[in-house]
């Protein structure tokens, strides 16, 4: 015998949480489904713990950047303490008892699909017009020879760690790299950074890359682009890695930070038609998988981040409860979170040329035109890029390599969203003296 539902959400991340959140508001009956924690990797193991372990050494860099601060000392152990207060200790009891308490039927175990509107789980049978998958995603292993035989962090080691190690290697220079790395480096770790590629962050623009890597390089961390890991073994108590350029870079623990794959396996979409590999399922623009199957988040493979899932799973929950509703994922800002902040939105100017667009660029040192950076620190950075629609006459991309960037990003997402005139933001009155006045700045430069 099965249990009916109007709806069943297998995965409890953020994506997943939005859309039982939104459907228990509305007084529909929710069945939510999670074999680990709900609240899901970015609130026990990615988003909220690396941005917490980030913060003080973030306070730290800015002391010593400001007039008449002496340098604070670094208390690792009350760090790990409020890292561990944000992750709950590992434990949603909480959580669950919330849930239910909002009336929904709480189940903690590995689901599968068992047909259209079916579901299994812990042996159960349920089922509901509306099946939503929000199973997010997991460290892709790369194929390194011994891997699996010396000490290998993915995220999840790496932001619950207990003990500072003395050596790190980050296999991988996206975001989490980047963050990983600069915490390890000012809590003390030598820290090399291998990087298949030519520059960090290869989705960005090469410029972010090249300045990205020269903050680094302050902070004492080696990065090896254009190098891949090859063979890795113990040698007494080190781990070494033999890299494909035959250097070989000696170190304690292996944190892998080349990618992720979407966490498809074991549910079952074979039952319902689908196929779908470690990219992510197909949605369309709905988020709809097929009819009464929806999917949210890094399972969809469109953008691994937390606000998209969340922003997915408002669009999922207004369809259901008869509001159409279609994404639009235009503008959706990137930051990684190291002192100081880099945070990118919209197109690069590669992907607006292969798009044949007419664009125009500009780049701004802050520290030449704002009076912001020079009363916020004594040795002043910031950068800002700006790209531009020649035609259209509006902007179509931004980047910033600054203080406090993780929010003034913002603006521009606003600006390329709305299709705001360069005329309209021409004429804008800027508060003074803020970061924000960079973009009046550069948008006078801009040649269109």
């Amino acid at each position: 015998m099965s249990e009916g539902f109007d709806a069943i959400v297998i995965g409890m991340g953020p994506g997943g949480e939005v859309v039982a959140s939104r459907l228990l508001d509305a007084g529909r009956r929710v069945a939510v489904i999670e074999r680990e924690l709900i609240g899901g990797e970015c609130g026990y193991w990615a988003c909220i713990p690396s941005k917490t372990l980030l913060r003080p050494t973030e306070a730290r860099g800015e002391a010593d950047r400001a007039a008449g601060l002496q340098q604070p000392a670094l208390d690792w152990v009350g760090v790990r303490g409020h890292r561990d207060t944000m992750i709950r200790h590992l434990d949603d009891s909480q959580q669950v008892e919330s849930y239910r308490a909002r009336g929904a039927r709480v189940v903690q175990g590995p689901a599968r699909l068992a047909g259209p509107g079916q579901v299994e789980v812990n042996g159960q049978q349920l089922r509901a017009e509306h099946v939503i998958l929000a199973t997010g995603s997991e460290t892709a292993s790369p194929p390194i020879e011994g891997l699996g035989d010396v000490t290998v962090w993915t995220n999840r080691e790496a932001t619950t760690l207990h003990e500072i190690p003395e050596r790190a290697v980050l296999i991988g220079g996206s975001a989490v790299g980047i963050e990983l790395g600069h915490f390890l480096a000012r809590m003390g770790t030598a820290v090399t950074i291998v990087q298949r590629g030519p520059r960090l962050l290869g989705r960005e623009e090469p410029r972010v890359g090249e300045l990205v890597a020269a903050h680094l390089a302050d902070e004492g961390i080696d990065i090896r682009t254009d190098t891949q890991a090859r063979r890795t073994y113990r040698d007494g108590t080190d781990t070494v890695v033999e890299l494909d350029d035959g250097a070989a870079v000696r170190t304690d623990v292996i944190v892998l930070a080349a990618g992720r794959r979407a966490r498809l396996d074991g549910l079952g979409l074979d039952s319902v038609g689908i196929t779908g590999d470690h990219s992510g399922v197909d949605v369309d623009e709905r988020c709809r998988v097929t009819d009464g199957l929806w999917a949210v988040g890094d399972l969809t493979g469109v953008s691994l981040f937390t606000h998209l899932a969340q922003y997915q799973g408002r669009v999922v929950a207004d369809n259901i409860l008869g509001h159409d509703r279609i994404t639009n994922y235009t503008a959706i800002p990137r930051v990684v979170f190291t002192d100081p902040e880099i945070a990118a939105v919209g197109l690069t100017t590669a992907q607006a040329r292969e798009r044949g667009i007419d664009v125009a660029t500009t780049e701004l040192d802050l520290t030449q035109v704002l009076a912001r950076p020079w009363t916020y620190e004594t040795d002043p950075r910031g950068t800002l890029g700006l790209l531009a629609d020649r035609r259209r006459q509006v902007l179509i991309g931004a980047w910033a390599v600054a203080p406090l960037a993780e929010e003034w990003i913002h603006q521009a997402a606003l600006a390329i969203r709305a299709r705001i005139p360069l005329e309209t933001l021409l004429d804008t009155i800027p508060q003074f003296p803020t970061y924000s006045e960079a973009y009046l700045k550069a948008l006078e430069t801009l040649q269109v």
